[in-house]
């Protein structure tokens, strides 16, 4: 008896909560620093040689022609939808005019990049995630260190280039549907003036909020394909493992992309 209330006493939940949350957090940031060194590794390679452009030319026609249904129509909808419902909120206040300015400022400044990025992180990011780790488990990228070839060289690198490069692409063609769907719907189906609808974006949209835009859709595909690559190179455990990885990778890049989408935000608003 003695014995188990000794084992008892020992046994504290609360502070195996707070040990459970510091060991989380120590691996976390372990990660973090991990992927960020591995993609600055990456990208320093870039200027190597050898070079290969039709081997990133390739990856970047998947990266940002293969995302560019998806993203498009996406940004069509997403433009309609918020003018339907700024429109349902203005029309309260006698303010429809405002509906064109209102949705170009949210979608250039936050809805473009982000939407962007999580559906290509849906895309894209498990893609990557699933060849590279498919790679590492059936000892693909062993085989190309046996040949003398730098597997990050071959198969990070323009991974990482090509997001780092699509992304802001994506992001500029999501602004453009997505204004183009809300005016659709002001003009076709509630009546707004054309020369108004376009008057308000004119004068509210900047060109601050339009690089603010294009650093954003930069940072997130650096953070999506950093994640993405990380996560397939570095899987283990089989076919479970790669799926368990690409799973990961979902999470992590869309939870990163809203932080550092936080953080973007907070600072170029000061």
């Amino acid at each position: 008896m003695s014995g188990q209330a000794a084992s008892a006493q020992r046994f504290n939940p609360a502070v195996e909560f707070v040990r459970s949350l510091i060991a989380w957090a120590l691996f976390s940031l372990e990660t973090i620093g991990d992927t960020i060194l591995f993609a600055i590794g990456a990208l320093a390679r870039i200027a190597q040689p050898p070079y290969r452009p039709f081997h990133v030319a390739a990856i970047m026609e998947f990266v940002g022609v293969g995302s560019l249904g998806i993203v498009l129509l996406t940004g069509v909808f997403t433009g309609a939808v918020f003018a339907i419902q700024t429109a349902v909120a203005f029309e309260i206040f006698n303010a429809k005019s405002l509906i064109g300015g209102s949705v170009a400022l949210a979608l250039v400044r936050e809805l473009a990049p982000t939407l962007t990025a999580l559906m290509v992180t849906g895309r894209v990011g498990s893609a990557m995630t699933t060849e590279l780790g498919t790679m590492r488990v059936t000892e693909q990228i062993d085989a190309l260190e046996t040949m003398a070839v730098d597997p990050v060289h071959y198969l990070v690198s323009p991974r990482i280039l090509a997001c780092l490069l699509m992304m802001p692409l994506l992001t500029v063609g999501f602004n453009a549907v997505g204004i183009f769907g809300a005016y659709f719907v002001a003009t076709g189906m509630l009546g707004i003036d054309e020369a108004m609808f376009f008057s308000r974006i004119y004068a509210w949209i900047e060109p601050s909020d339009i690089w603010c835009s294009i650093v954003k859709g930069f940072n997130f595909g650096a953070v999506v394909g950093a994640i993405s690559c990380y996560k397939g190179f570095f899987a283990t455990g089989g076919s479970r493992g790669v799926g368990r990885a690409t799973t990961s990778t979902v999470v992590t890049s869309s939870v990163a992309v809203l932080i550092v989408d936080y953080m973007i935000t907070t600072l170029w608003l000061r």
